[in-house]
């Protein structure tokens, strides 16, 4: 994902939200091939009449960056059109986040142990192709994920099913999940593993297929797709599940610029927009429908962990102690923030302060790196080129001057960052923004996408393996445990962990604003994450 433009004078247009996921090895070839098989139009702001009647027109503030298979699935654009493209056995309301039954006919049955499930599918689910969803697609959805045929690349969803240690078809329409151990969030835990046809994701070169021409069970289907002309779908005929589509076809433009995507709404293009600018509500808000909602999407600090001096926890500590965030929200965002005093945002309902909150603080920044025997430091700070960041990064690295510490600025996209910057050995500082809570909000899944398993804490950066340990077994406890009061106390001393080594950390939480004209779209609401979301929408003008 990634956003261009300039800030525009000291309070700066938010131009858009990124969600620093994307998995650098997929984006460039696969935007390639998305782009081969759209039949869009040339240009994103073009798609779309506006005339309403049996379709729905909005602008999304990403543009695409990696294809569609949702084992892997990471882009804002991409992840947002899986959630009408696919289902799960359970899936997660986008908007409210409650877990409802998709492809599962009813509740999964726990075994008495609370080492097994039981799961029957919905009678007569169908893909968009026209097939039947069988419990061995269910099965095999499930186990390309736990056991990928290359155990060194597994897919982005393994670190959320990690309880799981199989997933057999039982019959053609029941299916039996083995655990490893009892698991209390089973049944909205399942809704991150979409499920796929096995028939066209089989072998590695079906799945290459599918990733740019996708088949799901859920009400839409994508008819086309590429970086340069958005998405369009169209409403899946096979679907008899219970968010069924509400239109016939559906336009999605897709562009950084945030001026662009303001121009979509009051020219009558669209009838929703993402990320609008904080600068613009004002404006907005007498014509169209603005949904303000606490989001998790993180402005973080990123450190490599294993090179001098950031190894040490206290030069990590004090730059963020040197940050004023009060005054990085009023200017970059123009308030449409909350400083950071967790892991999680305070709109989580399992929000728990950190026992460490980085008020700002210069003078213990300055006394922290003196303890550090650190003097002049000197660095780059590597960004993406997400808007916000853009905007947040230059206060930043006026307020560390003041702490004697001199930082220079380098703004790439975020395929650069992971591909090329992040993983050589001269990387040192990342500033860039994230939103796992498009999979899901409990405090397990959110801690486990950064502080679990390779890719964030091994590869990115680098943490000890000391650290490592200690937190999984936090993670892992607590997902053992049955008792929520218990689970919570466990889940606190990893928040704590995670604010006290800071090895990648939160400077503060966005709020998430949406826009969308009332008197032409019925039953939509702005999600408190990335992406547009039109399960239920209708057209009324």
């Amino acid at each position: 994902m990634s956003t261009t433009g300039k800030p525009s004078g000291s309070r700066r247009v938010l131009r858009g939200r990124a969600r620093s996921l994307a998995v650098a090895s997929l984006a460039g070839g696969l935007a390639v091939a998305l782009a081969a098989c759209s039949g869009g139009p040339a240009s994103t702001n073009a798609v779309g009449d506006g005339k309403g009647g049996t379709s729905i027109e909005a602008t999304l503030a990403f543009t695409l960056s990696s294809g569609f298979d949702p084992s892997n699935a990471s882009s804002a654009v991409a992840t947002a059109v899986n959630q009408h493209v696919f289902e799960g056995l359970v899936d997660l309301d986008p908007i409210t986040r409650e877990p409802y039954n998709a492809l599962a006919k009813s509740d999964p049955t726990p075994g008495a142990d609370g080492r097994t499930y039981t799961v029957t599918l919905r009678d007569g689910a169908k893909f968009s192709d026209g097939t039947a969803v069988t419990a061995e697609d269910v099965a095999w959805s499930f186990t390309r994920v736990l056991k990928p045929a290359d155990p060194k690349a597994p897919p982005l969803m393994q670190g959320f099913v990690s309880f799981l240690d199989s997933v057999t078809a039982k019959d053609a329409t029941t299916v039996e999940f083995t655990l490893k151990y009892p698991f209390a969030l089973f049944s909205e835990r399942i809704a991150v593993i979409k499920i796929v046809p096995k028939a066209k994701t089989g072998d590695a070169a079906a799945a290459k297929a599918f990733d740019t021409a996708p088949i799901g069970s859920g009400p839409f289907k994508v008819d086309s797709a590429s970086k340069e002309s958005g998405v369009k779908l169209s409403k899946n005929a096979n679907y008899n599940g219970p968010r069924a589509a509400k239109v016939e076809t559906m336009t999605w433009n897709t562009t950084t610029e945030a001026s662009a995507r303001v121009s979509d709404l009051q020219g009558g293009r669209v009838q929703a927009i993402e990320a609008v600018p904080y600068l613009n509500v004002d404006s907005l808000k007498d014509k169209y429908t603005i949904d303000v909602k606490q989001a998790f999407n993180q402005v973080f600090l990123m450190f490599n962990n294993s090179a001098a001096p950031f190894s040490d926890k206290r030069v990590r500590q004090a730059l963020h102690y040197a940050i004023d965030k009060e005054a990085v929200i009023k200017t970059a965002l123009n308030g449409y923030g909350s400083p950071a005093t967790s892991y999680l945002d305070e709109g989580n309902k399992a929000y728990q302060k950190a026992a460490t909150v980085y008020d700002y603080n210069p003078d213990k920044a300055k006394a922290l790196l003196q303890e550090a025997g650190v003097t002049n430091l000197s660095f780059r700070l590597d960004t993406t080129d997400s808007s916000v960041v853009k905007d947040v990064a230059p206060l930043v690295i006026e307020q560390w001057k003041k702490i004697g510490v001199t930082a220079t600025l380098n703004t790439v996209p975020s395929s650069a960052i992971y591909g090329d910057i992040v993983p050589k050995d001269t990387f040192r500082v990342l500033m860039a923004t994230g939103d796992p809570s498009v999979f899901g909000v409990d405090t397990d899944l959110l801690m486990r996408w950064y502080y679990f398993g390779e890719t964030w804490p091994g590869q990115r950066y680098r943490w000890s393996d000391a650290d490592r340990k200690a937190m999984s077994d936090l993670l892992d406890k607590a997902a053992q445990t049955s008792d929520e009061a218990a689970r919570k106390v466990l889940w606190k001393q990893a928040l704590d962990m995670a604010a006290d080594q800071v090895p990648l950390y939160p400077i503060l939480h966005t709020k998430v604003v949406t826009a969308y004209d009332p008197a032409k779209v019925d039953g939509f609401s702005g999600a408190s994450t990335t992406g547009l979301y039109f399960l239920g929408t209708g057209r009324t003008g």
